[in-house]
Protein backbone atom coordinates (compact mmCIF):
# COMPACT_ATOMS: atom_id res chain seq x y z
CA UNK A 1 0.00 0.00 0.00
CA UNK A 2 1.37 3.39 -1.01
CA UNK A 3 2.02 6.04 1.60
CA UNK A 4 -0.25 9.03 1.79
CA UNK A 5 1.05 12.54 1.45
CA UNK A 6 0.67 13.07 5.22
CA UNK A 7 2.75 9.98 5.96
CA UNK A 8 5.45 11.14 3.55
CA UNK A 9 5.48 14.61 5.15
CA UNK A 10 5.84 13.01 8.58
CA UNK A 11 8.73 10.88 7.29
CA UNK A 12 10.42 13.93 5.77
CA UNK A 13 9.99 15.85 9.04
CA UNK A 14 11.52 12.95 11.03
CA UNK A 15 14.44 12.70 8.59
CA UNK A 16 15.06 16.47 8.65
CA UNK A 17 15.10 16.38 12.45
CA UNK A 18 17.51 13.42 12.40
CA UNK A 19 19.86 15.26 10.01
CA UNK A 20 19.76 18.39 12.20
CA UNK A 21 20.28 16.64 15.54
CA UNK A 22 22.91 14.03 14.66
CA UNK A 23 26.67 14.44 14.30
CA UNK A 24 26.92 11.88 11.51
CA UNK A 25 24.68 10.10 9.03
CA UNK A 26 26.29 6.91 7.72
CA UNK A 27 24.84 5.83 4.37
CA UNK A 28 24.53 2.11 3.68
CA UNK A 29 23.22 -0.08 0.89
CA UNK A 30 21.27 -2.83 2.61
CA UNK A 31 20.35 -4.91 -0.46
CA UNK A 32 20.91 -8.60 0.16
CA UNK A 33 20.27 -8.46 3.90
CA UNK A 34 17.36 -10.47 5.19
CA UNK A 35 14.90 -9.11 7.77
CA UNK A 36 16.62 -10.89 10.67
CA UNK A 37 19.99 -9.32 9.79
CA UNK A 38 18.51 -5.82 9.47
CA UNK A 39 16.72 -6.24 12.80
CA UNK A 40 19.99 -7.40 14.38
CA UNK A 41 21.76 -4.30 13.03
CA UNK A 42 18.96 -2.03 14.23
CA UNK A 43 19.12 -3.58 17.71
CA UNK A 44 22.89 -3.05 17.91
CA UNK A 45 22.51 0.55 16.79
CA UNK A 46 19.54 1.21 19.10
CA UNK A 47 21.57 0.04 22.13
CA UNK A 48 24.12 2.73 21.29
CA UNK A 49 21.46 5.43 20.82
CA UNK A 50 21.74 5.44 17.03
CA UNK A 51 18.72 5.38 14.74
CA UNK A 52 18.68 3.49 11.45
CA UNK A 53 16.19 4.73 8.87
CA UNK A 54 15.33 3.39 5.43
CA UNK A 55 13.86 5.97 3.11
CA UNK A 56 13.33 6.82 -0.51
CA UNK A 57 15.98 9.04 -2.05
CA UNK A 58 13.46 11.69 -3.07
CA UNK A 59 12.27 11.98 0.54
CA UNK A 60 15.89 12.18 1.74
CA UNK A 61 16.60 15.04 -0.65
CA UNK A 62 13.53 16.96 0.56
CA UNK A 63 14.53 16.28 4.20
CA UNK A 64 18.03 17.62 3.58
CA UNK A 65 16.58 20.77 2.03
CA UNK A 66 14.43 21.27 5.16
CA UNK A 67 17.25 20.59 7.64
CA UNK A 68 20.25 22.71 8.59
CA UNK A 69 22.30 20.63 6.07
CA UNK A 70 21.01 22.43 2.97
CA UNK A 71 24.36 22.38 1.11
CA UNK A 72 24.87 18.61 1.12
CA UNK A 73 25.80 16.90 -2.11
CA UNK A 74 23.04 14.38 -2.82
CA UNK A 75 24.63 12.90 -5.92
CA UNK A 76 25.42 9.69 -4.01
CA UNK A 77 21.72 9.04 -3.47
CA UNK A 78 21.07 6.24 -5.92
CA UNK A 79 19.47 2.91 -5.25
CA UNK A 80 18.04 1.72 -1.96
CA UNK A 81 19.67 3.41 0.99
CA UNK A 82 19.45 3.40 4.77
CA UNK A 83 21.07 5.94 7.05
CA UNK A 84 22.38 5.52 10.58
CA UNK A 85 22.04 8.81 12.49
CA UNK A 86 24.32 8.99 15.50
CA UNK A 87 25.38 11.38 18.26
CA UNK A 88 28.96 10.04 18.20
CA UNK A 89 30.83 9.85 14.91
CA UNK A 90 33.20 7.02 15.75
CA UNK A 91 30.65 4.80 17.46
CA UNK A 92 28.15 4.86 14.60
CA UNK A 93 30.88 4.09 12.07
CA UNK A 94 32.34 1.34 14.26
CA UNK A 95 29.03 -0.52 14.66
CA UNK A 96 28.22 -0.30 10.94
CA UNK A 97 31.76 -1.37 9.94
CA UNK A 98 31.77 -4.32 12.38
CA UNK A 99 28.39 -5.45 11.08
CA UNK A 100 29.57 -5.10 7.47
CA UNK A 101 32.56 -7.37 8.22
CA UNK A 102 30.26 -10.24 9.21
CA UNK A 103 27.52 -9.47 6.68
CA UNK A 104 29.08 -8.90 3.28
CA UNK A 105 25.74 -7.78 1.82
CA UNK A 106 25.83 -4.51 3.78
CA UNK A 107 27.84 -1.91 1.87
CA UNK A 108 28.99 1.38 3.36
CA UNK A 109 28.49 4.16 0.82
CA UNK A 110 29.77 7.13 2.81
CA UNK A 111 28.60 9.58 5.44
CA UNK A 112 27.58 13.16 6.06
CA UNK A 113 29.24 14.98 8.94
CA UNK A 114 27.65 17.48 11.28
CA UNK A 115 29.17 20.45 9.45
CA UNK A 116 27.85 19.23 6.10
CA UNK A 117 31.06 17.63 4.88
CA UNK A 118 30.87 14.50 2.77
CA UNK A 119 32.89 11.52 4.00
CA UNK A 120 33.95 8.74 1.66
CA UNK A 121 33.78 5.05 2.50
CA UNK A 122 37.50 5.09 3.36
CA UNK A 123 37.04 8.00 5.75
CA UNK A 124 34.17 6.17 7.45
CA UNK A 125 36.45 3.15 7.91
CA UNK A 126 39.14 5.39 9.45
CA UNK A 127 36.56 6.71 11.93
CA UNK A 128 35.49 3.14 12.65
CA UNK A 129 39.05 2.17 13.55
CA UNK A 130 39.47 4.97 16.10
CA UNK A 131 39.48 3.90 19.75
CA UNK A 132 36.48 4.83 21.88
CA UNK A 133 35.96 8.26 23.45
CA UNK A 134 36.99 7.03 26.92
CA UNK A 135 40.27 5.59 25.62
CA UNK A 136 41.09 8.74 23.66
CA UNK A 137 40.35 10.89 26.73
CA UNK A 138 42.60 8.70 28.87
CA UNK A 139 45.41 8.97 26.29
CA UNK A 140 45.15 12.77 26.21
CA UNK A 141 45.12 13.02 30.01
CA UNK A 142 48.15 10.73 30.34
CA UNK A 143 50.02 12.72 27.68
CA UNK A 144 49.30 15.97 29.52
CA UNK A 145 50.14 14.47 32.93
CA UNK A 146 53.46 12.87 31.88
CA UNK A 147 55.62 16.05 32.07
CA UNK A 148 54.03 17.01 35.39
CA UNK A 149 54.72 13.55 36.81
CA UNK A 150 58.36 13.84 35.74
CA UNK A 151 58.64 17.26 37.37
CA UNK A 152 57.23 15.94 40.63
CA UNK A 153 59.72 13.06 40.59
CA UNK A 154 62.66 15.41 39.99
CA UNK A 155 61.60 17.75 42.79
CA UNK A 156 60.97 14.81 45.10
CA UNK A 157 64.41 13.32 44.39
CA UNK A 158 66.10 16.58 45.42
CA UNK A 159 64.31 16.56 48.76
CA UNK A 160 65.08 12.86 49.23
CA UNK A 161 68.77 13.43 48.50
CA UNK A 162 68.83 16.30 51.02
CA UNK A 163 67.34 14.02 53.66
CA UNK A 164 69.96 11.35 52.93
CA UNK A 165 72.73 13.94 53.28
CA UNK A 166 71.32 15.23 56.59
CA UNK A 167 70.97 11.69 57.94
CA UNK A 168 74.57 10.93 56.92
CA UNK A 169 75.80 14.09 58.67
CA UNK A 170 73.80 13.24 61.79
CA UNK A 171 75.16 9.69 61.92
CA UNK A 172 78.71 11.00 61.35
CA UNK A 173 78.32 13.46 64.26
CA UNK A 174 76.90 10.66 66.42
CA UNK A 175 80.03 8.54 65.76
CA UNK A 176 82.42 11.31 66.73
Amino acid sequence: MAKTREQKEADVQALAEAFSSSKIAVMTDYRGLDVAAINDLRNQLREAGISYKVSKNTLLKVAIAQSNQKGLDTSMFSGPMALAFGPDEAQACKIIADFAKTNKSLEIIGAFGEAGEMLSREQVMVLANLPGREILTAQVVSTIAAPLTGLVRVLNSNITNLLYALNAMQSKKGEA
